[in-house]
């Protein structure tokens, strides 16, 4: 029972974070798998064995559990933004595109304060104060 009064993080606009901390939560929760893989409803016309329409319930009612566990985590702006949208993976995918930024933007940012770092020299006519204190 303890397990189920677990808080979770609110998403504060810092996707890394966040999202570390909920994959991390997902996984200890044995659904991750539902966000990786996603998950489809078959279409109707599919004959399915009982073993088959059980799966398809379970992943269903995990797909359920990680919507349920997002929408608690986010604030009523977030969720308008997602609203429309089907799955779990399909929301973390939305998120991740909107708050996650790209590896390149975010290489090209690094490169740019690394470079700043490296040319970052007192001049002499400086004071310290002024060394410390200019952008």
């Amino acid at each position: 029972m303890a397990d189920d009064k677990m808080k979770l993080p609110n998403f504060d606009g810092h996707w890394d974070h966040w999202s570390e901390v909920m994959e991390n939560f997902f996984r200890a929760k044995g659904l991750w798998s539902i966000i990786e893989n996603g998950y489809e409803e078959p279409p109707a016309t599919t004959i399915l064995t009982a073993e088959q329409r059980n799966q398809v319930d379970d992943a269903k009612t995990n797909d359920h559990k990680v919507k349920h566990y997002l929408y608690q985590s986010i604030d009523s702006i977030t969720f308008e933004q997602i609203l429309d949208r089907r799955s779990s993976k399909v929301i973390w995918e939305s998120m991740k595109r909107k708050f996650g930024g790209s590896d390149r933007v975010k290489k090209s940012l690094l490169q740019k304060l690394r470079r700043n770092f490296e040319i970052l020299e007192m001049k002499e006519s400086e004071s310290i104060e002024e060394y410390f204190t200019r952008d």
